[in-house]
């Protein structure tokens, strides 16, 4: 009786351990305070839980069996299982590791938009004023998230916070703001059909931390590219530029002599008529006082700006670019060629093997000058498939050995030149033209007449040493270095076409080197999937059919009938 009234007992007293337990629990969970009394439950009700299994298993041998060691092994298992899972699970959330598979990198940040978030000076926050939160949307922005705490994005509903939208000006669903400290930005307006853009919100990220801008000059009088949208404009072309934080402004050089001095990229964009000697000159005082010119010149034109060029080394062709690879490929004609080679250079780093086309395009010859270095930039194929026609007239392209220019052609070209600072008294003879004349070498500069006999002796004074101490003079002695970049064509960036591949990116790539802003990221080329659909024939997609529902289930029923006859 006393063994039995025991076993009694030690049965009363296992069930107490789980009891304990389930109070430790609600108690906790209840309270949402684990101190010393749930934790004085649970670990009671673990002990006795514990002992009253291990007195059942000495008693009734328990461990002993079989089936008792197979459903332990089972349970460890189990939670061996559960404990890694959870591991993984607190892993994923502490360190963010994601892979993307796609192609074109379609669900990953561009570096220049993971670098610029990276480096951000301050707080910045995403207000998105709708009511359905779009999951691409959501993707997009917390990618920016992951790159740093500083970035951060928010949904708001303008009905319910009424006072939100209206210090943001909402006018409508769908718009989207960005904010940093007292600066608020309209990014873009997102609905069904336009989602959120990392090229817009990565520029507008650039102009809302970046206080400093760049001003572009577009020359104007020569029957360049307008401004505002037209059959041949390239209002897309300035849009982009504004999107980069650069401001622009036209620029007419029959009215004034000299190119502003806050010009910090002029643009030559397609002049159908020559320019004047006088304005020649003055892109070339612009050059040597460190100034940076960007060159698009369409064939058939002579925009008299040879004496300028060839200081560079650079030689217009008046021949046309013939590339017939792009025709079957992309349906571009002949006249339009697809380039798909870059040169090494920060404007096409991130190209690739991209392509790029320049519908009516001209070659460039470069040669080398002492101090001038030259990249080419745009490519075409080798000859059969590009060469140089010299016959424009005719309306079969045909190369001709004895006329024409076998490809590779370079149809842009990127030139640095180093600038020799000049002596304080250099500047004060600007009324007469000594500074035009010594673009390329020093040596013509000792001749050039002076208005003060004092000022020949004074140039061999400055040694190297003391060229620190000469601030006072103009910001003309601060350059170091010019820029060039000249393109053989300018179809690429006008409405339309600027949109087009890579074509926007080689002029926003351009402007923003010439810019010589080394904290301006270069552009951001969309990002697309790839098409990989077949294109079939009405007979193909015949056969298709036919081949699908009754050749191969035919094939397959003839198989099970040799089959069966064999094992019959």
């Amino acid at each position: 009786m006393k063994i039995v009234a025991k076993k009694k007992l030690w049965k009363y007293l296992f069930w107490l351990g789980p009891f304990l337990i389930a109070i430790g629990l609600t108690v906790g969970l209840v309270s949402e305070q684990w101190g010393l009394i749930p934790l004085a439950f649970i670990i009671t009700g673990i002990v006795i839980s514990g002992l009253g299994i291990i007195w059942q298993s000495y008693q009734s041998k328990w461990w002993n069996r079989r089936s008792t060691q197979a459903g332990t092994n089972a349970l460890v298992a189990t939670f061996a299982v559960l404990a890694i899972l959870g591991l993984i699970n607190f892993l994923g959330t502490r360190y963010h590791l994601r892979a993307d598979l796609t192609e074109a990198q379609l669900f990953t940040l561009a570096p220049q938009s993971r670098e610029l978030v990276r480096v951000l000076p301050q707080p910045v926050k995403v207000w998105v004023f709708d009511i359905n939160q779009n999951p691409q949307d959501r993707e997009l922005l917390e990618n920016y998230q992951r790159q740093s705490s500083k970035f951060k994005y928010e949904y708001i509903d303008p009905q319910a916070r009424p006072g939100l939208a209206e210090k943001f000006g909402v006018k409508d669903y769908g718009e989207v703001y960005l904010e940093s400290g007292d600066k608020r930005q309209l990014v873009q307006t997102v609905n069904e059909n336009e989602r959120l853009s990392e090229i817009r919100l990565t520029s507008r990220l650039q102009q809302l931390t970046n206080s400093t801008t760049a001003k572009v000059y577009l020359l104007q009088g020569h029957g360049e590219r307008q401004f505002s949208a037209g059959k041949g404009a390239i209002s897309q072309a300035v849009q982009g530029l504004g999107d980069k934080n650069f401001t622009t402004s036209p620029l007419n050089l029959g009215e004034t002599s000299k190119i502003p001095q806050d010009a910090a990229v002029v643009i030559v964009a397609g002049p159908k008529r020559g320019l004047f000697e006088g304005e020649v000159k003055a892109l070339q005082e612009y050059l040597n006082r460190g100034g940076n010119l960007l060159l698009m010149i369409d064939p058939n034109t002579d925009p008299k700006l040879n004496s300028l060029l060839q200081e560079w080394g650079v030689r217009l062709d008046n021949r046309l670019a013939v590339d017939v690879s792009g025709e079957s490929v992309v349906g571009l004609g002949p006249a339009a060629p697809l380039v798909t080679e870059y040169g090494q250079h920060p404007i096409t780093k991130d190209f690739g093997n991209g392509n790029s086309f320049y519908p009516i395009a001209r070659p460039l010859e470069i040669t080398s000058v002492p101090g001038v270095q030259a990249t080419p930039l745009l490519r075409t194929k080798p000859y059969p498939k590009s060469w140089a026609e010299s016959d424009l007239q005719s309306e079969k392209l045909e190369f001709n050995a004895d006329k024409d220019l076998k490809g590779p052609l370079t149809l842009g070209v990127a030139l640095t030149r180093k600038q020799t600072p000049k002596s304080p008294s250099t500047p004060q003879a600007s009324p007469t033209p000594s500074p035009l004349p010594s673009p390329t070498t020093q040596s013509k500069t000792s001749p050039t007449p002076s208005p003060s006999p004092k000022t020949p002796q004074a140039l061999p004074l400055p040694s190297p040493t003391s060229q620190g101490k000469a601030s006072p003079t103009p910001s003309s002695q601060t350059a170091t270095e010019s820029r060039l970049v000249v393109l053989g064509n300018s179809d690429f960036a006008t409405d339309g076409l600027f949109q087009q591949q890579l074509n926007g990116d080689v002029f926003l790539n351009s402007v923003t080197w010439l810019s010589q802003q080394d904290q301006q990221p270069l552009s951001i080329r969309p990002k697309e999937p790839k098409n990989r659909r077949i294109t079939l024939t009405t007979t193909q997609g015949n056969l298709l059919i036919l081949s699908s529902l009754l050749v191969l289930p035919l094939i397959g029923f003839a198989i099970a009938v040799i089959i069966w006859w064999k094992r019959r």
